[in-house]
């Protein structure tokens, strides 16, 4: 069966798999992002795994390569991602395979699955909550990537104004409260879904920390609705996966930071982590399409 080989790749997981012409994944593999190893071992991890993907398999055969990264990215480079300290990475450094490769964003690719699904249509934003936050945007049943393709860099709203550090360079952005990883290492525990569990059995400092992280979230997008309008807001990432820990206390938020108007419909991705996986194949089969 004809495929393509896509990676997305997250700040702690590397999701990779092959996936059939209309978003169908026919393979699933996961492996450890080495971020603390440095942005140069991260792009050779990248590299290796899209190498092993792309291997002819029993009954299939990948045509084209998508790989789907964090921060900014245009077609031909990965230009800087605060999670992994690169600058200026070419798109060929991703994935050194005989085959043509489709350099994309992580979220936007994401998004873009979703729209493909159904879930994207009219003016929606769609909201991954992982190790990092970014946003992409749907004005019009379209994926928007603003002047320079960099809209929907949301994690970076600032939600505190001189609040903690981030790994941007600012203070008080979004992700430094809301994100998986920012509230692992704010209770040092290994993941977002420990932070859930504790807060779930009554931890105090867990219990503080979520709710930091709801209240940032219902700052940021109470933002964005001003800004936007948006009809819903679709969360996604590993942290959307807390279900009602999570969308019930942000709804609740939202609508008391939206006090003169209707908040947007809230609601947890159908597509959940694979949907940048997905995505980034959708890439791959438009650049053979193109």
């Amino acid at each position: 069966m004809d495929c393509v080989a896509a990676v997305d790749v997250g700040g702690t997981t590397m999701k990779g798999g092959l996936v059939a012409r209309h978003g169908t994944l026919l393979r699933v593999e996961r492996r450890p992002t080495p971020r603390a190893e440095g942005p140069q071992r991260v792009v050779a991890a990248i590299s290796g795994f899209v190498a092993d993907l792309a291997e002819p398999g029993a009954g299939t055969r990948p045509l084209a390569v998508g790989v789907a990264v964090p921060g900014l990215v245009t077609p031909t480079h990965a230009v800087f991602a605060a999670a992994f300290g690169w600058r200026d990475v070419p798109a060929a450094a991703f994935a050194d395979v005989d085959l043509p490769v489709t350099l994309g964003h992580d979220v936007r690719s994401a998004g873009e699955a979703e729209l493909a699904r159904g879930a994207g249509d009219g003016d929606v934003l769609f909201l991954p909550v992982g190790t990092g936050i970014a946003g992409a945007m749907t004005l019009s049943g379209s994926l928007y990537g603003g002047a320079n393709g960099w809209a929907g860099q949301i994690g970076h709203i600032p939600v505190r104004p001189d609040g903690l550090a981030c790994g941007c360079g600012q203070r008080g952005c979004l992700a430094a409260y809301a994100s998986g990883g920012a509230m692992a290492a704010r209770l040092g525990v290994p993941g977002a879904a420990d932070v859930v569990r504790l807060a779930s059995e009554g931890d105090a400092e867990a219990v503080r920390v979520w709710a930091e992280a709801v209240e940032a979230l219902a700052v940021a997008l109470a933002t964005y609705t001003l800004v936007a309008d948006p009809a819903a807001i679709v969360v996604g990432g590993g942290v959307s996966q807390a279900g009602d820990a999570l969308i019930v206390p942000l709804r609740e938020r939202l609508a008391h930071r939206l006090g003169f108007r209707q908040a947007p419909r809230v609601r947890a991705s159908a597509l959940g982590p694979l949907a940048g996986l997905i995505g980034a194949g959708l890439l791959a089969w438009r650049s053979l399409a193109g």
